[in-house]
């Protein structure tokens, strides 16, 4: 594969590394180790094969929870921690690392980052990446120290012509950066990809608490190693408690391509993503930023209501964007956690998987972001079915046929009639979509919806997880409510079966409406209108698995809709494995 040389400006690659957990080793996982404490690197995982739950083309090492790419000479990096002697969070989580050509198919590497000094001795948590000057990669990471403080550490490749970038070295400075007076130092992590403001310094962002208020603080440097703190803080919320995983990047006002983190000019407005720990969700902001002035002005102020944006309204954390210069776009990770127990993670070896690489830009209305997969999964599309121009009346289902239904990528556009005949909506700002979806929303009958897929059915139906749309119409627009509906998605009763929900504002021309999904056993990505509205699920059917799984279109309102044209493909397995057992070119 062609390398691509780093340009003048300052390229910079991001990555995120959140806490993640690894597991028990038990013999009903199918988990096989060495666990000679003198070399992590010596604990090797083996987990069953045959585990209707284990995803097929999602990014999962053996055993973790994990997060965040970077690019370097033709290569993505995916570091990521865990722990590797138990089944819940320990005191010693190091990073791992795995490498990519093309963010499908991964390598695993040997660790990158283990405890080892007074800084980082009891954990190597989260953290991001830069690439400096002359195409020189480094690693900003928080470390738990000796007095369970949180500092900040940097780590540099042993071996810069090495484009695995096996080995990593500590700085012989760290801390770099130790919690501040204003701050709690158990509670100061995650530092952001740095970007160069006009002074030529560097900045970068780190997540922090005082009391209630959450709030993300802004280092300065000239060299990358002597870091002063910016007097007021970058962003700040009360009664959140921590922010943790910030990132902040700009998008370009009008176009789809993406923009290196350094870029400050009238082309292009500004991202600022903060998670909050206490409810897991990942919220950004747009706004505008002016460095000089260290100050960033969010165009809407944070609510805590579902009227704040979010990247993805179902499961979605800790995410990660970085900008791939190689193909000119700015792409999105998230960490997907489980929604069966603690035992069952035991049991079956493993818990978390990443989300499929997601491009981003800036939609038209400027007023949110669009998310779509990466046209790299398209590489595992396999055996195809379509359907065209099929009318959907109202309370009626279609299967599609002739497909891996457990694991398949689905493409379908809806056909809608006119939106005057959509359900009437007298006070949206009282409308809370999460609340609507919850009540086992799908199965209701509306007017213009709802309508979607029915996806990981059993053939009866007593299974099944409904992603769907209905249109509303208020007093000066109209509205659609998506909804991802977990309520029925297993028969088993120990499951957090959270139904998620989102609306958002449509153009009152729309004689169309798309909605795309990507299903993987236990985890169900749906990108609603082009992307404009992302909900993540994940599901643990008893009766729809493997080839027991089914797909079907449903129309559960009175109005009946069209099946413009739904393309399905079974997807293949992605290719992901030790370094020497696969060949990921």
């Amino acid at each position: 594969m062609k390398k691509f040389a780093v340009p003048l400006l300052l390229m910079m690659i991001s990555l995120l590394v959140f806490v993640m957990v690894s597991f028990l080793l038990n013999s009903r996982s199918g988990i096989e180790a060495s666990t000679d404490s003198s070399n992590i690197d010596h604990v090797r995982y083996k987990v069953t094969d045959e585990q209707p739950y284990r995803t097929s083309y999602h990014f999962q090492p053996p055993q973790n929870w994990m997060n965040a790419p970077m690019y370097y000479k033709g290569v993505y990096h995916l570091f990521y921690q865990h722990n590797p002697y138990a089944a819940t969070f320990g005191d010693k989580i190091i990073w791992a690392h795995s490498v990519s050509y093309d963010l499908v198919n991964w390598i695993h590497l040997n660790n990158a980052l283990e405890p080892s000094e007074p800084y980082d001795i009891n954990s190597c948590w989260s953290g991001s990446a830069t690439i400096l000057p002359g195409g020189k990669p480094v690693i900003l990471y928080t470390g738990i120290d000796h007095n369970k403080h949180q500092v900040q550490n940097l780590a540099m490749p042993k071996n810069l012509s090495d484009p695995f970038l096996r080995e990593w070295q500590k700085h012989p400075q760290n801390p770099l950066i130790t919690p501040p007076n204003e701050v709690e130092k158990d509670e100061f992590r995650d530092p952001t990809t740095a970007w160069h403001g006009k002074d030529g310094k560097w900045r970068v962002i780190i997540g922090a608490q005082k009391g209630d208020e959450g709030k993300t603080i802004l280092y300065q440097s000239e060299d990358f190693v002597n870091w002063t703190k910016n007097p007021k803080p970058f962003f700040a919320t009360d009664n959140t408690r921590v922010i943790e995983c910030p990132d902040f990047f700009p998008v370009y006002i009008n176009s789809t391509n993406g923009v290196d983190t350094s870029v400050e000019n009238s082309s292009v407005t500004h991202v600022l993503k903060i998670g909050y720990q206490s409810n897991q969700h990942d919220y950004y902001f747009l706004g505008k930023y002016v460095s000089d002035k260290e100050n960033f002005v969010p165009d809407e102020k944070f609510t805590g209501t579902s009227k704040d944006l979010r990247f993805d309204y179902g499961k979605f954390y800790a995410s990660k964007s970085f900008f791939d210069y190689a193909k000119n776009r700015r792409i999105l990770w998230g960490w997907v956690n489980e929604s069966d127990t603690t035992q069952d993670d035991i049991e079956k070896g493993w818990a978390g998987l990443q989300t499929i690489p997601r491009k981003v830009w800036l939609d038209k209305s400027g007023k949110r972001l669009v998310q779509w997969p990466i046209e790299e999964v398209e590489s595992l599309r396999d055996t195809k079915v379509s359907i065209t121009g099929k009318k959907l009346e109202g309370g009626s289902t279609l299967e599609v046929s002739g497909i891996t239904a457990s694991q398949v990528d689905v493409e379908v556009l809806f056909e809608l009639p006119d939106l005057e005949s959509g359900e009437w909506l007298e006070d949206p700002s009282h409308f809370d979509p999460q609340l609507l979806c919850s009540k086992q929303y799908a199965s209701r009958n509306g007017q213009i919806g709802p309508f979607g897929l029915l996806a990981l059915a059993s053939k009866d139906l007593t299974e099944q997880t409904a992603v769907s749309f209905q249109i509303y119409k208020t007093p000066n627009r109209y509205l659609c409510l998506m909804c991802s509906d977990q309520s029925r998605s297993s028969l088993r009763q120990d499951l957090d079966k959270t139904t998620y929900g989102t609306i958002f504002d449509i153009d009152p021309n729309l004689k169309a409406i798309s909605l795309r999904s990507l299903i993987d056993k236990s985890i169900i990505e749906s990108f609603g209108d082009g992307g404009r509205a992302t909900i993540t699920s994940r599901v643990y059917p008893l009766l729809a698995i493997k080839k027991d799984a089914h797909l079907y279109v449903f129309n559960n309102g009175s109005q009946s809709v069209v099946i413009s044209k739904l393309n399905a493909w079974s997807m293949k397995q992605a290719e992901i494995g030790h370094e020497g057992s696969i060949k990921c070119a």
